[in-house]
């Protein structure tokens, strides 16, 4: 069954990453629950989704993603109505962590590999996902229109990209003093950098730049997206600039504007 089911994640253009996912998930679910797939129940997937949210402490989010890959197993393959009735739990509503203009600068300057450098001024000049910054490529640019295309990125979907005055001016000198043949803006021998290796070098920023937050990758992005909104820029722009298929997810970012709360008055004040 399982192998059924990465024939068809992969005739339906799943992502390799999403396909691994799903089968390591419906693996885990069967070892755990010990029947073979058409025994399955609804309860079943109750059982084991308390499990994972009362025993495992997993989050909303984590949990979810094992329904989506049951789901998909249970109905597209083995063509089970067992999750009518099943809901989904609700995700956190947490707010996305936002650096400040002070705080990105500060970033920059702690680095002082050229390569590590311009990683993360191109995640937070163009907003990038981390997955889509790494496996940028050369051709992919257009310095001199300022423009870049995302190639397939989230849902298998192209886009164009900004690319700011100061990074077209870095990536040039960083370019221009490169030697090798990799197509890739950030190589790693023939390949380009992992997602991994570009984790740590924008913890490790913000560790030497002596933010208290926790930073990921994703903050970059989220701090172009706010910054902008403050800028005044229109939030259907800033949704086609990230690639949100939903205005609401692009929509979240109103609520961690600082500054735009600042221009708020209370009505204490008046």
């Amino acid at each position: 069954m399982l192998k059924k089911l990465k024939t068809e994640l992969q005739i339906r253009g799943f992502s390799e990453k999403t396909i691994k996912a799903y089968i390591f998930h419906n693996q885990r679910f069967l070892d755990f629950i010990k029947k073979e797939p058409n025994e399955i129940s609804e309860d079943d997937v109750k059982s084991y989704m308390a499990f994972l949210m009362a025993e495992k402490k997993q989050k909303p989010s984590s949990v979810n993603l094992v329904l989506s890959s049951l789901k998909f197993m249970y109905r597209e393959i083995i063509k089970k109505r067992i999750f009518d009735n099943i809901k989904s739990p609700k995700n956190e509503k947490k707010l996305p962590t936002v650096l400040t203009r002070d705080e990105i600068e500060r970033m920059i300057k702690a680095i002082k590999n050229p390569k590590h450098r311009l990683l993360i001024e191109f995640m937070y000049s163009s907003g990038l996902r981390v997955s889509e910054c790494v496996s940028i490529k050369i051709q992919d640019l257009n310095l001199q229109e300022k423009m870049g295309l995302i190639t397939a990125g989230k849902g298998k979907k192209d886009r164009n990209i900004i690319l700011s005055r100061k990074l077209v001016s870095d990536l040039t000198d960083y370019l221009t003093n490169r030697s090798d043949d990799n197509p890739y803006i950030f190589p790693v021998k023939d390949k380009h950098m992992s997602v991994r290796q570009a984790q740590k070098i924008v913890h490790d920023a913000a560790k030497k730049a002596g933010i208290q937050k926790r930073v990921f990758c994703h903050a970059l992005r989220s701090s172009f997206a706010t910054h902008l909104l403050e800028n005044g820029t229109d939030i259907r722009i800033i949704q086609e600039l990230l690639g949100h298929s939903n205005i609401q997810t692009t929509e979240r970012y109103t609520k961690v504007s600082k500054d735009q709360l600042k221009k708020v008055t209370s009505p204490f004040d008046t």
